[in-house]
């Protein structure tokens, strides 16, 4: 009895003051850092390319999930209450998932940008033009809303029952719905738009040393691509930290829900606990993704540096030291 007692004690902690804490720092990082790189877009830069199309698709669609954080903070720092209707319920977990696999969309076709930029920096490729951009940025959104009409199915708010008094709860995805059918269905989530993805970065990291070893023995020393390079790793490295472990315990917690393989109670409670603690995780990369806007090497830092009062033409000259 103690142990069921402890069990859910350790997933209330969770939410109430891990959650609510991280989505209020991801709300205020991620609000200050998109609206500056939007603004920086808009009244900044003026010469367009291929990465700063998917850079600014990538940043409004991060704000649009950032500005949906406040609700969810209400909802853990009051026990899981949900205070709004059934259809906001329903979009604000859409939004997240889809803003989630948006991003990792984006990321991949940054990577393949800066791969084809290093194999052959003297040719514009088909895919490194500004239309074909705009174009890939438009299906992307659809396949992905598209994608996810299925999870209205799952999610939705929640009445629970606790000491007989009823209280309302907009569960998460791999809380809510048929185990069976939300895990075959998480799979496919999963395979399409993380391992997929994943793989197609790997390949562009690997081909992108390659190419720069092939330019280092030829010599073509007037050339700077160690910026591509390191943006391709980057997005690499925000793959795994960031969204394996919550693909991860996502799959793993679906399947603890199921009859035939539900756990101890402990076990179920820490995996739940574990799960909750991969979400803020997975997220966070809507507050870090205004990083790469100060990597990729054109002329959006330096106009944007510029802008800023007193401190601005400081850290201008100290990067252009660097």
């Amino acid at each position: 009895m103690d142990k069921n007692k402890n069990c859910t004690t350790i997933n209330s902690h969770v939410e109430r003051y891990y959650l609510t804490t991280m989505y209020s720092i991801e709300f205020m990082l991620g609000l200050v850092g998109n609206v500056t790189v939007i603004t920086g877009y808009v009244f900044c830069l003026k010469n367009w390319k291929c990465s700063n199309i998917y850079l600014f698709c990538l940043s409004i669609t991060d704000l649009f999930f950032i500005c949906t954080l406040p609700t969810f903070v209400v909802q853990y720092a009051n026990d899981s209450e949900w205070f709004y209707s059934e259809l906001s319920c329903k979009f604000t977990r859409y939004f997240l998932n889809c803003n989630l696999y948006l991003s990792v969309l984006y990321l991949t076709c940054i990577s393949v940008d800066r791969y084809l930029l290093v194999k052959n920096p003297t040719k514009l490729h088909w895919f490194q033009e500004k239309r074909t951009a705009t174009i890939i940025c438009f299906l992307l959104w659809i396949f992905v809303t598209v994608e996810l009409i299925p999870m209205f199915t799952f999610i939705g708010p929640k009445n629970i029952t606790d000491n007989d008094e009823q209280t309302i709860v907009c569960v998460d995805y791999a809380s809510s719905g048929n185990a069976r059918d939300s895990l075959v269905y998480s799979m496919f989530l999963t395979l399409v738009d993380f391992v997929l993805p994943l793989c197609i970065m790997g390949f562009c990291s690997i081909r992108t040393a390659k190419s720069l070893r092939d330019i280092s023995s030829q010599r073509r020393r007037n050339i700077n691509l160690q910026k591509p390079h390191r943006l391709v790793i980057l997005a690499l490295v925000i793959f795994l930290v960031l969204f394996s472990p919550y693909h991860i315990m996502r799959n793993v917690r679906i399947a603890s829900r199921m009859d035939k393989m539900r756990p101890m109670c402990a076990t179920y409670k820490t995996i739940k606990a574990g799960y909750a603690v991969t979400r803020p995780i997975a997220y966070l990369s809507s507050a870090i993704n205004p990083i790469f806007y100060f990597m990729l090497g054109d002329r959006f830092r330096e106009t944007l540096l510029s802008k800023l009062p007193f401190v601005g033409p400081r850290l201008l000259s100290h990067s252009s030291t660097n």
